[in-house]
Order: C-alpha cells, then structure tokens, then sequence
C-alpha cells in the first residue's frame, strides 16, 4: 500500500532538523494563561507577549465578555448551521448592517474567520475568465482564494503601482475582469501599500480594487476604516476585505462594498454556504469590541505611538527592520539557526514574539514578527527592546544594520 504521508517527506525532514537546533517547538508553544491583554503565562513565567495581533488590547475588554455572556446564557453558544440554512440568526444581519455604517458602504457579508472572508470573496468575484493580479507578497489567505476561483493569476512586484500598471496594459486587448488585490498592511513586515496610487492604477486600466485591510482596520484613519481613509481613496475602492481577530480582538471576517452584486455572492461564495456561521456570543463580543474601537480613537494614537517607540528602539539597538512605522515591526535575520537562537534566546528571557521561517516570508528570510498594542507601556516597551538589544548582542545580530 502506498504511504499516503510520503509526499510530506521533505516537511517532516525539514521539521526534524528545527527540533535538533531548538530546545522548544516554535510551532507549538502554548500561552497557558492570559493574564492581561499584553502579559501571559508561558512555561510558567510571566511573558510579555509581543506576537498576537492584539492591536487595541480588545481581546480582554470587558464590555466584550460581558456581552458574550449575556448572549451565550440567552441564545447558545452556536448556531449548527450556514448562513444560507439555519444560521442566520438577528445578529449576523445586525453586525452586518453595523459594519456596513461604520465602512460607509451599502452592503456587508461576514463569515467565520478572516481567511474565509479572503477565500470566499476571491473566488467568488474572480472566475475562470478572469484575470486576478495580485501583490507578490500577499497572504496565503489570498492564494488560496485565486485557487478556488480559477481565474489567471498575475503577480506583480510588492508595494510597486508602475509594475501593476505594466501588467494590466499587456491585459488591455484580452476579455475577461480583472480583480486587483492589495493589503493595506501586510502581516509578515508591517510594509503600508500605496493604495491611492493602486486605486489611480485600477481606474486607468478599468480594473477592480480588492483591499485586505485585515491588519489596518482599527489602526489607520481617522476613523479607524485603514489605508484607504488614510490616504483619502475610499472612493475608489470596489471591495474591502478583513477579519475580527486583530483589532477587534474576536474572530471572524467580512466583505463590505457599494456593489449591488454583493447580495448574489452569498449564493456563490462556498466558504459563505457551506460553513456554520459564526456563534451569537462571538457577535455579541464583536459589536461591543466595535463600539470601543468607534469611541475610543485615543487607543489608535496610542498605538501609533508605541509603534514607533518600539520601531525606533530596535533601529536603535542595530537590528534591521523594515522603513515603515506601523503596528507590525519585524526584525530580518540572516539565517534560520540564528533566527531559532534569537526567538529561544526571547522566550526564556520573558518576551514572546512571532517566528517566521521560509518559505512563508518575503525573500526567504526568517523574520522575528513583533506586533505591538496600544495596551502596552512605554516600560514594556522599553523592556523587550532591552532583551532584543542584549540578545542581539550577544549573537552578533547587531552588526548586520552597520
């Protein structure tokens, strides 16, 4: 009988050799107990996390759990069905038409996580006759998504207008849609896309505009809506795409647009119809995680300002790291060894941040992925760039920023 596991030889080699350089799984560490939004118990000690996306400290509002209970002991704690069976209950159409006001479009979906919302709109909007152009260094969420759809995918250079514009003038002559995809702030290095120059792009070309604005919402414009408000091109955007589970601290994801064809991908998109829907009690926290992200904008300078404390500080200490100041701060390692050294070297100093290994970074590079909250103190703050700075130190790290 053929081994239906041996064509995952070369990963489990690959993982093997990470278990001989580490003393812990990089994959598998566990937060054994939330203590606040920015500390958790890790191997027993008290760990300043610095790796969850946490932008706001919502995950722990208290407005949120005590909403989730009330709805949990009034309604349950699940819905056992798709949105377009038996899960649509009062709430997904309330959080939808909240959602819808707060991004100023006509039209909202939600889906059960931010990956589905990629997937399920991706592949929904872009079919086998179309073209899909894509950032080259876009989330795997959003590949996924060209996959279900078919559709051609054209990859263009990260973060560059001129290179998109080269290839939707090669397109010029051909039939079919052409779906331009972009985040607004990209996970893996905190890069910030040039979306009012992509918007310039798709409308000479007469293209469509999808922005991930995943690790943007809640972070940038005045109103908190990402890039797009930020650089004053809403307008111009077709559809924007995101999830709960960064500033608003839950989980789930969402499409809003002014296209009336929204209404009609509900009955195409198939991580929308063959899902459970998400829980009331997940929609109860989420509502109230949104009420504090709308009347609470100091939380946003907040971030900013230990974004760039934390940006600064690791510039400081000699670590290289990318040129934008934004909630994700990465710092770039020249190999995996070291990379396992310097996150080992983290944890076991109380500072928890994310590790990143090829092939899922830009450049093939490892990445030490921070991700910094406005709940954070500037002393915590000052802390982790400490431990960064006498690791680095002592691995050499440091001198690769002279």
């Amino acid at each position: 009988m053929n081994d239906i596991f041996a064509k995952h030889a070369a990963l489990k080699a690959a993982r093997e050799s990470l278990a001989a350089l580490s003393p812990r799984d990089p994959f598998a560490l566990t937060i054994e107990r939330p203590i606040s939004a920015t500390v958790g118990v890790i191997e027993g000690r008290e760990t300043l996390l610095f790796g969850t996306n946490n932008y706001l400290g919502l995950s722990q509002s208290p407005r949120a759990i005590e909403a989730a209970a009330e709805t949990v002991r009034a309604e349950g704690v699940g819905t056992t069905g798709s949105r377009i069976a038996n899960g649509t209950y009062a709430l997904h159409r309330e959080l939808e038409r909240r959602l819808a006001r707060t991004f100023r479009r006509k039209h909202c979906m939600t889906f059960s996580t931010g990956y589905q919302a990629n997937l399920g709109a991706i592949s929904a909007l872009a079919g086998k006759d179309d073209y899909l152009l894509l950032d080259a260094d876009s989330h795997a969420s959003i590949y996924d998504g060209s996959r279900l759809s078919q559709a051609q995918v054209i990859r263009f250079r990260h973060n560059d207008p001129d290179d998109l514009d080269r290839r939707l003038r090669r397109l010029s002559d051909t039939p079919g849609a052409r779906l331009v995809v972009v985040e607004g702030i990209y996970s893996m290095t905190g890069n910030i896309a040039p979306m009012r120059e992509f918007a310039e792009v798709k409308k000479r070309h007469g293209a469509w505009l999808l922005a991930d604005e995943a690790h943007s919402f809640g972070v940038l414009g005045e109103n908190g809506r990402g890039v797009a408000e930020a650089q004053d091109c809403e307008a111009d955007v077709d559809f924007v795409v995101g999830t709960f589970s960064k500033s608003l601290g839950t989980v789930g994801g969402y499409l809003v647009s002014d296209h009336d064809g929204i209404d009609t991908v509900r009955l195409c998109s198939r991580p929308y119809m063959f899902t459970a829907s998400l829980p009331p009690e997940v929609i109860a926290a989420t509502l109230a995680t949104l009420d504090e992200l709308e009347s609470r904008p100091e939380l946003r300078t907040t971030l900013m300002d230990n974004a760039a404390r934390l940006h600064a500080g690791l510039r400081t200490a000699g670590l290289v790291t990318g040129s934008h100041v934004s909630p994700v701060v990465a710092v770039t390692l020249q190999d995996v060894p070291q990379a396992l050294a310097f996150w080992n070297a983290l944890v076991e100093a109380g500072v928890y941040v994310n590790l990143s290994l090829p092939p899922a970074t830009p450049d093939q590079n490892p990445l030490l992925r921070c991700s910094v909250m406005a709940a954070h103190t500037p002393d915590q703050i000052d802390r982790a760039v400490a431990a960064f700075k006498t690791i680095g130190a002592q691995l050499g790290v440091s001198k690769l920023a002279a």
